[in-house]
């Protein structure tokens, strides 16, 4: 949306008052004080008919950063370090798109782990004494993938993490965890595949969401209920925009920490679980 210079937007002065300054016009114009409220284009300035040059150039370097955040490659070892203090063990997958290229190009192929990938998982229950069968069921599998942009899981997925793990811990019925899978190439669906291998009978998956022109870096979380392959996305509960300037991650944890709690409890997730933790929050203030 383009408005005009702000001296087309400013009435006349009185008589015999001074004329404002261009610079102080425009500073108390509505929409500059509005853009101060939202990141949105919102009352672009304009020279003519066209946007001023200073807010095309932005555009485009939005644009830039956004297609910048869709093909970037996700730091294995740097995400493996920044979760260390949180004291689990971690497992690196991949999906079955063996490079970014497939992967924009074949959805399906990042919905499934690769033959290595699913023999890592095998082997980690057969770890157990007896085998698969003979392990106990694990409540979470947390599943750190890249999705569409791998620079808000590394910079947001170890934060939100280490908000949400105290809040478990705190539970007085305990939650046995699975190992940290942090995936390659992946998308929301490849936590089904992981978590059905591991017999996990919830699984998380934090994942980089589609950049937009406000947003290259912004993280979504999304938690399934007896995870398998096939699921669909109404069986899905989502948490999206996990960002200091969006969610924040104590908010973001707090929803969480509840949808986990409520769907283990319940044995349901998606359309059929209802995220109310603001609604009892707001109860147990009043």
């Amino acid at each position: 949306m383009a408005q005009q210079d702000a001296s087309d937007a400013t009435p006349p002065p009185a008589s015999g008052a001074a004329l404002p300054a261009t610079a102080d016009a425009y500073a108390t114009n509505l929409w500059t004080r509005l853009r101060r409220h939202t990141p949105a284009r919102i009352g672009l300035p304009r020279s003519g008919v066209s946007q001023s040059t200073a807010a095309q150039l932005e555009f485009q370097l939005a644009h830039a950063r956004a297609r910048d955040a869709v093909h970037q490659a996700l730091d294995l070892d740097a995400l493996a370090s920044a979760l260390q203090p949180l004291g689990l063990p971690a497992v690196a997958l991949h999906s079955a798109a063996p490079d970014r290229a497939t992967y924009l190009q074949r959805p399906d192929l990042g919905r499934r782990l690769d033959d290595a990938s699913r023999e890592r998982l095998q082997a980690l229950t057969s770890t157990q004494p007896g085998g698969p069968a003979a392990s106990p069921r694990l409540d979470l599998a947390l599943v750190l993938a890249d999705g569409l942009s791998a620079q808000a899981v590394q910079a947001h997925a170890p934060a939100l993490l280490a908000e949400l793990l105290p809040r478990l811990r705190d539970d007085a019925q305990p939650w046995r965890l699975a190992p940290l899978a942090l995936a390659e190439q992946g998308r929301v669906a490849l936590g089904d595949e992981v978590g059905e291998l591991l017999d996990a009978a919830l699984v998380a998956v934090l994942i980089g969401e589609r950049p937009g022109l406000s947003a290259p870096d912004s993280l979504g979380v999304y938690l399934t209920w007896a995870p398998r392959v096939g699921c669909v996305d109404a069986q899905r509960n989502c948490i999206s925009n996990v960002r200091p300037q969006g969610l924040s991650y104590a908010l973001a944890a707090r929803r969480l920490a509840w949808l986990l709690r409520e769907a283990r409890a319940r044995g349901i997730s998606g359309v059929a679980l209802k995220d109310e933790s603001g609604t009892q929050q707001l109860q147990r203030q009043g």
